[in-house]
């Protein structure tokens, strides 16, 4: 959003440099972390986020006109009193000065001799020699903490949606390296210089426009590791024309995006691709159709439904790619923005999401056997689980005329989510379906940060080889897995322990 407060608030022209060995590792001035460092752009302290300690913060409230602060590593910038993320500047341009200055600071060789005068006095000193050495080879070789080796994704204005979504797929290794493995699926050209278009259109105009082919290439240039960020520029050109719901450059939910994006890959490879089709249980999708996206992110719900005047029971059985859980009704926001919504744990809304409802007199049922509408029961149950479990809470809200976030933390097992419970087991027709590890651990989430729908702005954690690391946008850090169990979820991805991805291994 455009900030009306930063005239009056961005008076910072010199940045302060907080640790005389390491200038560019930003700590707090309370508790001294060197987690999500934050800079007032007023008096230029130093304090970390609100998903630390929350100094940074506690800052602006002790001092009501220091309203906006920028993430000395991200730099994004927030302010305090309209609860959001900035998206504008001043006139004199004073934040782009200052996030060239931070950047500056922040990829400056420190340690070179020559800025340390009294190493170069000492250095004909043998034991003054061996013990910088020592130092070195105790850090690692390097004085800084350790940088991610992977690349970021350029923002291309509000396409942090996007970024975040294309990061967390990334990370997820069965559908990322299928996709890497892939041949160019870029039409020919023939020996009159034409291209060979595929055999079935997919945009209605005659011209192949493939989404799967520039996430190949995309997914390659990020693990390629030669770059520190790339720019998704021609993937996004291909958002815009195959998806006219994404065009322009207003921010977009990550969750919508990451449905139409799994939906427009499943359709392309069923048009350009042959795969198997018949006898293969974890086949789902067009006429029986699968993909590697059905394959890795397909399950099966059970819809049960039954009238409460006759008795007659009806069940269903709906595929699904992910799915959307409420936060239940008694976690209600708090009246007073200074108070913390109440905490609740991933378990809560899945129960919720398998419970018995009665429905509303707007969505009675129509039932065969009574001939109209009646009142009616619906439950759902896990028929078959996916190899990949996609998880959406659903944190915005209608209120009246507008949607309301709900920013209640909900707590979520990093390792081992028992999937067990939610399902329909026990009964002859699912034993063959609903087989297998039952168990999930996490592999990456998407966090929105802000307070509005249209507005706020998307990181995601992912954890490659081992690691987990924080990417926001073109930014990467490590980070270790208590800040990712203390981050607000908006989308998580579980893998099973036991994936089985057989018929699409190239």
């Amino acid at each position: 959003m455009e900030c009306p407060h930063l005239m009056n608030c961005v008076k910072v022209t010199n940045l302060p440099l907080k640790n005389e060995n390491s200038p560019n590792d930003w700590v707090c001035s309370v508790c001294k972390t060197k987690k999500s460092s934050w800079i007032c752009l007023t008096c230029g302290e130093i304090n970390c986020g609100r998903y630390v300690n929350a100094h940074a913060k506690t800052h602006h409230e002790e001092n009501d006109q220091h309203m906006v602060s920028m993430d000395c590593h991200s730099y994004a910038t927030y302010c305090y009193v309209c609860d959001d993320f900035v998206v504008n500047d001043t006139k004199n341009r004073q934040l782009h000065q200052l996030r060239e200055k931070l950047q500056a600071l922040n990829e400056f060789d420190w340690h070179r001799p020559e800025y340390h005068p009294q190493l170069r006095k000492r250095s004909n000193s043998s034991d003054n020699t061996e013990n910088v050495k020592k130092k070195r080879d105790k850090g690692g070789g390097k004085y800084c903490r350790p940088k991610a080796q992977v690349a970021g994704l350029r923002n291309l204005g509000n396409t942090c949606f996007m970024n975040a979504v294309l990061q967390s797929l990334s990370n997820i290794e069965q559908f990322c390296c299928y996709f890497k493995q892939l041949p160019s699926l870029e039409p020919k050209p023939n020996n009159n210089g034409k291209k060979n278009h595929h055999p079935k259109g997919l945009n209605g105009n005659g011209e192949d426009m493939l989404l799967c082919e520039e996430l190949r290439k995309t997914l390659i240039s990020l693990w390629q590791g030669s770059k520190t960020a790339i720019s998704p520029e021609s993937l996004f050109a291909v958002v815009w024309k195959v998806v006219p719901r994404f065009r322009g450059y207003q921010q977009q939910d990550a969750h919508e995006f990451l449905r139409y994006m799994l939906d427009r890959l499943h359709m392309e490879l069923l048009n350009i691709l042959p795969y198997p089709t018949t006898h293969n249980p974890i086949c789902i999708g067009l006429k029986g159709k699968c993909t590697i996206v059905t394959a890795i992110f397909g399950g099966v719900l059970q819809n049960e439904m039954n009238c409460l005047v006759c008795g007659t029971e009806s069940k269903k059985h709906d595929p699904f790619l992910d799915l959307s859980l409420d936060i239940p009704y008694q976690y209600k926001q708090p009246k007073s923005k200074d108070e913390e919504p109440p905490p609740f744990h991933l378990h809560e809304c899945l129960s919720r999401f398998t419970e018995l409802e009665e429905l509303a007199d707007s969505e009675l049922y129509y039932c065969h056997s009574c001939k109209c509408k009646q009142r009616s029961t619906k439950r759902f149950w896990i028929r078959r689980l996916p190899n990949v479990l996609c998880l959406h809470l659903k944190r915005f809200r209608w209120n009246n005329f507008f949607r309301i976030k709900l920013d209640n933390y909900v707590k979520f097992p990093v390792k081992g989510l028992d999937m067990s419970r939610f399902m329909l087991a026990n009964m002859h027709e699912t034993r063959r379906s609903s087989g297998g590890c039952m168990l999930y651990d996490l592999a990456a989430v998407i966090v929105h940060h802000g307070s509005g729908a249209g507005s706020g702005h998307y990181t995601s954690y992912a954890t490659h080889s081992g690691c987990w690391h924080h990417f926001n946008d073109s930014t990467v850090t490590i980070c270790d897995e208590e800040t990712v169990a203390n981050c607000k979820a908006y989308i998580l991805f579980y893998i099973r322990r036991e994936v089985n991805l057989a018929p699409f291994s190239l």
